[in-house]
């Protein structure tokens, strides 16, 4: 049975793997700037209602759950005594549309309240992108919930300004982060639907030839229902989800530093404190000095988040990362798209250790 999309989201056509039958569900947004919103997520459980541990993925930007498709159906057949839940935050996949300019901060307070709705415990949080600040911030003063950690390129930590960043990679003079000054709303889901299915593109002419082919064919609406193009495109479809997706990327720059910006809703967005509390808290409850969980990573070294200052930055903090770490130098950023079965793998070589 198709899932029912009770949501304002653009994207009305889903592909079967998107979410199983009866895994459906929504959840309102009880508190906050997007009090009275819907959003999805899907809840994967064991037939007896029974589960010592949940698997939490919190995707980025722009992405949805979707993106986790291929780590989720390998967990789903490695081991089915797991409870698995994959959210789409607001602006994003299913979930209503975003109506102001959100960055980390703003989904992290979404999923705490799901979080605490649901009242996740013993938790192996997987994070990926702006998901990773999204994920832990959604934990923070409650630290307790989480039991194990798996980073897939992404930082909590301030970005080393060596060799290449968010504001010089690809290309200097036309950066990551220019691309949400540069592309226009109507043209974003092309944009979405390139980065998330290239490993690793080569060649700089090659990165921006085909990044304006996916624009084009977005624009005319040349993506066949049901394809991961479409699904990472479609939701991108208005200009609301799309201009809220492309503040993430202009603060690609401040990764870590917090920063601040002007919303035309709600004023002056300020995160320099929900940065601080989580450097500060990470280490204190989930290193050596706190609980020391262990955690695992898939890193794609192709990219700003995948350089060896941010994974020494990662095994400083928690340094039992450095027990599972996999790295893979011809791999980009969106590293789920192409190591979901290895993924699986370091999951449930963690729940195996923790039981």
């Amino acid at each position: 049975m198709p899932i029912q999309i009770k949501s304002n989201s653009p994207l009305r056509s889903l592909p079967e793997d998107y979410c199983a039958d009866g895994a459906d569900r929504w959840f309102e947004i009880t508190d906050g700037f997007d009090k009275g919103k819907k959003l999805f997520y899907s809840d994967y459980g064991p037939a007896n209602g029974k589960a010592d541990k949940t698997v939490l993925f919190v995707h980025g930007n722009p992405e949805c759950s979707y993106t986790f498709r291929h780590a989720r159906d390998a967990l789903l057949g490695q081991n089915p005594d797991l409870r698995i839940i994959c959210p789409d935050h607001i602006g994003m996949g299913i979930s209503d549309q975003a109506d102001f300019e959100m960055v980390d901060m703003h989904h992290s307070a979404n999923l705490r309240l799901l979080i605490e709705h649901l009242d996740l415990r013993n938790v192996v949080l997987v994070v990926h992108d702006w998901g990773g600040p999204i994920g832990v911030g959604a934990f923070l003063d409650q630290m307790d919930r989480v039991d194990a950690l798996v980073v897939l390129n992404t930082t909590i930590f301030p970005m080393p300004s060596e060799g290449i960043t968010y504001a010089n990679w690809p290309l200097k003079l036309m950066p990551w982060n220019s691309f949400g000054w540069l592309i226009p709303d109507r043209l974003w889901g092309g944009v979405a639907a390139f980065v998330l299915q290239e490993a690793n593109p080569g060649s700089l002419a090659a990165l921006y030839g085909k990044s304006l082919v996916f624009q084009g064919r977005f624009a005319l609406r040349r993506f066949s229902k049901g394809t991961p193009a479409y699904v990472f495109s479609e939701s991108l479809r208005s200009s609301a989800n799309a201009r809220s997706s492309k503040r993430n990327l202009l603060q690609t720059p401040y990764w870590g530093h917090g920063y601040e910006y002007e919303d035309k809703t709600h004023g002056t967005q300020n995160n320099h404190e929900f940065y601080r509390k989580m450097q500060e808290q990470l280490p204190k409850f989930w290193g050596p000095e706190g609980r020391n969980i262990p955690v695992a990573a898939h890193i794609g070294e192709y990219d700003p988040c995948g350089k060896k200052s941010v994974r020494e930055q990662w095994i400083e903090a928690l340094p039992r990362m450095a027990e599972h770490l996999h790295v893979y130098p011809d791999m980009g950023h969106f590293i789920e798209e192409y190591k979901g079965p290895e993924i699986a793998q370091s999951i449930v070589a963690l729940v195996t250790g923790l039981r």
